[in-house]
């Protein structure tokens, strides 16, 4: 297995893997961070030497990996204005921008989502777990919902399970293959600026709280090796709440504003495992791009949910 080197982002609505035209010129700022018109698909990293460098979308960001390397980030808010996208670097150095694959996305745009149970959905990411333990930890700092420690553990090994059990109101049973093992507390961070900017991996994949970009509720950032093929082995997965301008609660029955820690983590634990977004039309699924205020709907998942984890595992 490669060494992880620093990492790279890659968008769900951007350029798709392998766009032709290779730049043989560069015109990339020599100082800030960097848009996909700054480094098209194609461009090398390695000539015009961006590698470490932030490219941004919107509200998120990534540390353009090394040759051979890729990372992905997905962000919330509160309004639905919700974000994936990826960057994959080939062994050569050239940059890619790979999207999320739909599937039985028809009914997009309808006046009423079908419900959690008729709604078949999903996105994939083109990431997943390869026959191995997605092995996590959770941050000594604070935790959402100002959680204890073991606490914040329960609560975010149930959101994981959710996903590794297919838990689901819709009698489809758990036919997923995915695992997970908790590993205890670490010093080290989930590897998100309070930018949200998925930095340089750390080897841990770390579960936290603490500041996020303003409208972000959540972010989950993950590093990969890119393969060339339909999926893409995952290395790391790091998961951030946004305690610095939201406020979580475990217990949704005395809601009033805040936000669900389980449901917002179910959401992001299905980023872990590479499940993308489900846009307009799908509300009713765990993915859908948005997470309002006491709800807990996403902590179960749908049949959509389950069919993209079952296509992965």
């Amino acid at each position: 297995m490669r060494a992880l080197l620093p990492a790279v982002l890659v968008s769900a609505a951007v350029l798709p893997i392998g766009t032709a035209a290779q730049a043989s010129t560069c015109s990339v700022p020599s100082l800030g961070t960097l848009t996909r018109a700054d480094l098209p698909a194609g461009a090398s990293v390695v000539d015009c030497q961006a590698t470490g460098r932030v490219l941004r979308l919107g509200n998120a960001g990534v540390e353009i990996p090394a040759p051979g390397h890729g990372v992905g980030v997905a962000a919330v808010s509160a309004t639905g204005a919700e974000q994936v996208f990826q960057v994959s670097v080939s062994d050569d150095g050239r940059i890619s921008y790979p999207q999320s694959t739909e599937h039985n996305a028809g009914g997009a745009g309808i006046m009423a989502s079908p419900s959690a149970c008729s709604d078949g959905a999903y996105s994939l990411t083109g990431t997943e777990w390869f026959g191995t333990k997605y092995k996590w930890y959770i941050g000594d700092g604070g935790m959402p919902g100002a959680l204890s420690q073991s606490k914040a553990q329960a609560a975010f090994a149930d959101v994981i399970n959710n996903i590794t059990g297919s838990y689901n109101d819709c009698g489809l049973t758990d036919q997923v293959s995915a695992l997970s093992q908790y590993m205890g507390t670490t010093t080290y961070e989930s590897d998100i600026s309070s930018s949200t900017t998925c930095t340089t991996p750390d080897g841990e994949s770390t579960w936290d709280a603490g500041n996020l970009s303003t409208g972000v509720l959540a972010a989950t950032c993950w590093w990969y090796q890119p393969s060339g093929q339909a999926t893409n082995l995952t290395v790391e997965a790091d998961v951030r709440y946004n305690t610095t301008d939201y406020n979580f609660t475990d217990s949704p029955s005395t809601c009033t504003s805040q936000y669900d820690v389980r449901e917002v983590g179910t959401h992001e634990a299905g980023h872990v495992f590479g499940l993308g977004h489900v846009g307009s039309g799908h509300t009713n699924l765990t993915m859908y791009t948005a997470s309002s205020a006491c709800d807990t709907k996403e902590r179960t998942l749908g049949k959509g949910d389950v069919l993209g984890l079952r296509a992965l595992y």
